[in-house]
């Protein structure tokens, strides 16, 4: 298939249309951009008016990234850690961003999909139950020392 092509302001609008409708973080936009053919300085000069104007924040991708993998997806931070990690977002950015999720609320979906799993496990004998549950909230992306102080 032929790829259309596209004038460079119409890339740059394709491009802020694809951070408005959802954060995102640099390594998808670049991704997003071989889409196109540019050359460097394009590249460059797109990422620049994106920072620029707003439209993409690096941050601002992490804390939400963050906040949409725990509240709604239920994820550990081990999971979302790993997964913005192969995104490229910095190690530090990271950390300093799991602010955005309340260390209370962490300790309740840990002992909330606990006791979910745990219940239906059955026809197994209690330690079988237990280490089943652990392995499925470490999949989950949650500490194993984590698990084991909140069922303590």
């Amino acid at each position: 298939m032929e790829k259309k092509s596209f004038t460079f302001d119409e890339i740059k609008q394709k491009l802020v249309n694809y951070c408005v409708y959802q954060d995102r973080c640099h390594y998808e936009v670049e991704q997003k951009m071989r889409e196109f053919l540019l050359i460097d300085e394009a590249k460059e000069d797109i990422m620049l008016y994106l920072l620029k104007e707003n439209f993409l924040n690096e941050e601002r991708f992490t804390r939400s990234y963050i906040r949409g993998k725990f509240y709604i997806k239920h994820w550990g931070k081990t999971k979302i850690k790993i997964n913005l990690k192969q995104k490229q977002v910095p190690e530090k950015l990271i950390y300093k961003c799991f602010e955005e999720i309340d260390e209370n609320d962490y300790d309740q979906t840990i002992r909330k999909i606990f006791d979910d799993y745990y219940s239906r496990q059955t026809g197994l004998k209690e330690y079988q139950r237990k280490s089943k549950t652990i392995k499925y909230l470490m999949n989950r992306g949650f500490e194993y020392e984590r698990i084991n102080d909140i069922l303590e």
